[in-house]
């Protein structure tokens, strides 16, 4: 099957059975290594985010005895492998989704690279040597260690740490990239980082009651894990967990992040177990700090949710890369790290299979832009807004999709659409007024950017709480944490 790419155009103006956990491995530890449980009424929610954590290759950890922590929760939780994720399926978008319950369309973090237009430049936090070297380390650096949190997150937006602070309940995030709060906190640059990039020593930032991102800032000063990848990795995070689980002052609602599964999953593909293995291992050590295993459910709500999947990519090079850049080569783009001038006509922003292309001039392109991309079979399909509708075309259908909110149709998520078209486009049915959606779950709500199903879905455990989701999608989590938090 061909690996297909994804482009958006944005004008510019489950039950597993449970499986059996060997006792011995519940280490003999000191009784001051343990915490003790007390006889809190108030439930506590911690919600682990996995990256890249998959459906096959978890069932098949935990089949294979390679996953006793996930098997564990697994036993005592319920499980479905069809959470929606945000769009597109960059760490900054999907952290922003979940602590704000919106879309990027709200909450104003469209990307991992982006273009400003109200700056009139292009917004990046990282993605790829050649773009940071491009755009400049600095620039990125600062971006990511204060503006997405401090500028970019929209004001208008607030956060689960916000809400929970008027509510007078405490929480903490454990290196998540998106973790805006009420409390200023001072992340501290290591020297020679700070003195290679030109940036301050010292930011300024607000967060929740508890934040943790890596060496920049940690609450349990013994945490040694600050040397790989300053602190952003799987071990750091289960340390500061612990840290605040010992310690005693565990939060209302704990983020934490496990960032490391990512890195095998992309450079071995899908398949592997060596991150979720790995993974697991730091779980452990976090159920091993309680009297038993069991004792970490007790008036604790356990979520584990993956942020996206991954798709398999071409290895044929010159097949997988779009080049849109000789796509569109009759109109002037504007180059990486260069200043915008009179003469740009278009900016392209590539977030991996998916683009945003930006047209500069007043007068619109965006159709024949997109009859250009058309000619590609490699994408799947274009979609521009224009006259407050949005427009879908693919190669592979006939005609256009034109929709619009608030209309006669309804989809499983109670939303209402207007739609007037080829509804084949983006694989929806419908059944008198009901949509139903097929390779593009919640894709009318997400049509600022294109998605298929097997990244759009990733899987969601939850142990500790009978309180059911109505809606299996990311941007739903934030009310059923608060629900579950009352």
């Amino acid at each position: 099957m061909r690996t297909r790419s994804f482009l958006f155009i944005l004008m510019s103006s489950l039950i597993i059975a449970g499986v059996f956990v060997d006792r011995n491995l519940h280490q003999q530890r000191k009784a001051s290594e343990i915490v003790q449980v007390n006889n809190e009424t108030s439930k506590k929610v911690i919600l682990l985010v996995i990256d890249s954590l998959m459906d096959e290759p978890l069932k098949k950890a935990i089949k294979e005895n390679k996953a006793p922590a996930l098997a564990f929760f697994m036993k005592h939780g319920n499980y479905s492998n069809t959470l929606v994720s945000s769009y597109p399926t960059m760490s900054v978008t999907i952290d922003s989704t979940i602590i704000t319950g919106t879309y990027p369309d709200q909450h104003k973090i469209p990307a991992l690279i982006w273009f400003d237009t109200d700056k009139q430049r292009i917004i990046s936090y990282g993605n790829g040597l050649f773009e940071i070297l491009k755009l400049g380390p600095a620039q990125i650096a600062e971006n990511s260690l204060y503006h997405y949190n401090n500028s970019d997150l929209s004001p208008d937006v607030t956060t689960i740490h916000e809400e929970l602070d008027r509510a007078g309940k405490q929480s903490a995030s454990i290196n998540t990239l998106i973790y805006r709060g009420n409390y200023e906190h001072t992340l501290k640059i290591p020297k020679a980082v700070a003195k290679l990039t030109e940036l301050p020593v010292i930011y300024q930032t607000k967060g929740p009651t508890y934040l943790s991102m890596g060496r920049l800032l940690q609450q349990d000063p013994k945490n040694k894990h600050i040397v790989n990848r300053l602190g952003l990795n799987d071990a750091y995070s289960a340390q500061e967990l612990i840290f605040l689980l010992k310690e005693n002052i565990l939060p209302a609602f704990t983020i934490l992040y496990f960032p490391e599964n990512d890195h095998p999953v992309h450079k071995k593909g899908p398949g592997t177990l060596k991150g979720i293995k790995e993974l697991d291992q730091q779980l452990q050590k976090v159920l091993n700090v309680f009297p038993t295993w069991e004792d970490a459910l007790e008036n604790m709500v356990w979520v584990i949710i993956g942020d996206s999947n991954q798709s398999s990519v071409n290895e044929e090079k010159k097949e997988a890369l779009i080049d849109l850049r000789e796509a569109l080569q009759s109109y002037k783009v504007l180059e990486l790290g260069e200043e915008i001038s009179p003469k740009d006509e278009l900016v392209i922003t590539a977030n991996e299979r998916m683009a945003y292309i930006y047209y500069l001039r007043e007068k619109s392109a965006t159709r024949e832009i997109a009859s250009t991309l058309k000619l590609d079979s490699r994408i799947a399909w274009i979609a521009w807004e224009e006259g407050g509708s949005i427009h879908v075309i693919s190669p592979d259908h006939k005609g256009m999709l034109t929709i619009a909110s608030k209309g006669p149709f309804k989809d499983e998520y109670h939303q209402a659409w207007s739609l007037k078209g080829n509804i084949s486009i983006l694989d929806l049915k419908l059944k008198d007024t009901l949509i139903e959606y097929g390779d593009y779950p919640d894709a009318l709500a997400r049509l600022y950017g294109a998605m298929h199903k097997v990244d759009s879905v990733t899987p969601i455990l939850v142990t500790g709480t009978d309180k059911s989701i109505e809606q299996l999608r990311m941007v739903d989590l934030k009310e059923w944490i608060l629900e579950v938090l009352k």
